[in-house]
């Protein structure tokens, strides 16, 4: 850690919050927006490009207009009794505590075909929700179907408006088959509740609301997150560096953005190791800049070796291929100049590399 009293402003890994939170102006206003519109969306984007950060930071000015938003991550939820218990926590905390008084907010779960126990945590006084396993499906089934209907019910009656925001979504399949079709059933029903949809795995997401077959096809409306345009970011990257005390030299800013090219979660990654490189007082040059990515490439080396021993020789070559110039690698000129395997092999590698997210087509194609 340098010397001095500042934090370093940059996040990575966590949710990007406040000044850590990098422009996405048009997205933010767009998905605050729609929610306000009870518009249903699902938002598509590589890992780690702020899917999470963004409806972070859109939540937040939404309730601060007095938007409800209850919100479940899906990947703490492996069974539908675990997904009950989430969903009546959030209902409970984020919509019942604000509309009633202490002693008629459990009151909302009356008529649950299975009763939560309701238990208190000693230390802070919050309320936990346990749904016991083992009963019947069609009575989980039947308690799911009520506690998703709430959140519309009970903003209705104080004429407020309301979100549910689910976070890996594509769980929903691994929970249980048939709960697209209950969630769905219910959803349809419910159009002045704004559902957001994201999710960490695109292909499995893609699916969901692309298939004609599935459920949940074509039933909210498509947002697609990019990386950040390199120009926006500059600035951002300028004003966190100069109120912690720190410069930048306009050709290392350069050379970084054009390593990252805006990727959300790689920017701020290498700005925080420039950051710790950096003295206060002092400017980000071409040494620290070299210094900084030499402790970066260290301490991603356990992530970066564990890709690498999971792709086939294919792939690696492709990888590599791509790391140099990204470009069309089915193409003959491509794959001779690089020494690739046949078309047919190169297709499949870039399938896989694709479905993991270590490679994606921009809008040309390439």
């Amino acid at each position: 850690m340098t010397a001095g009293t500042s934090t370093n402003p940059f996040r990575y890994g966590a949710l990007a919050l406040d000044d850590a939170f990098t422009d996405r102006k048009t997205e933010l206003a767009t998905l605050t927006s729609d929610v306000l519109n009870g518009q249903d969306v699902v938002i598509f984007a590589p890992r780690r490009y702020g899917k999470s950060s963004l409806v972070w930071r859109a939540s937040q000015e939404l309730i601060a207009d007095g938007v409800l938003i209850a919100d479940v991550n899906l990947m703490t939820t492996p069974t539908k009794e675990r997904l009950a218990e989430k969903l009546a926590r959030t209902i409970h905390d984020d919509i019942a505590s604000l509309l009633y008084r202490a002693k008629e907010r459990l009151q909302v779960f009356r008529g649950l075909r299975i009763t939560p126990v309701v238990t208190v945590d000693p230390d802070d006084g919050s309320l936990g929700f346990s749904f016991e396993a083992g009963r019947r499906p069609a009575d989980v089934d039947a308690t799911l179907e009520r506690l998703l209907e709430l959140p519309g019910q009970l903003a209705a009656e104080r004429d407020r408006k309301v979100a549910l925001v689910l976070d890996e979504f594509q769980e929903i399949v691994d929970i249980d088959p048939n709960l697209p079709k209950l969630m769905r059933s219910v959803f349809q029903e419910q159009p002045e509740v704004a559902h957001v949809y994201l999710g960490s795995k695109r292909h499995m997401m893609e699916r969901i609301f692309n298939d004609e077959n599935e459920p949940f096809w074509r039933s909210a409306k498509r947002m697609e997150l990019d990386v950040i345009a390199p120009p926006l970011f500059r600035p951002f990257i300028q004003e966190q560096l100069e109120r912690t005390g720190r410069t930048i030299d306009p050709a290392v800013l350069d050379r970084l953005l054009d390593v990252t090219g805006g990727h959300p979660y790689a920017t701020q990654e290498l700005c925080y190791f420039l950051w710790e490189a950096t003295p206060e007082g002092s400017q980000v040059d071409a040494e620290r800049y070299e210094v900084a990515t030499t402790e970066l490439l260290r301490s991603e080396h356990a992530h970066f070796g564990l890709i690498w021993e999971k792709a086939a020789k294919a792939q690696r070559l492709v990888l590599q291929a791509l790391a140099r110039e990204p470009g069309r690698p089915l193409s003959s000129d491509y794959r001779r100049r690089y020494k690739l395997p046949a078309a047919s092999s190169v297709q499949r590698a870039l399938e896989a590399l694709v479905k993991d997210e270590l490679a994606s087509k921009d809008a040309k194609g390439e």
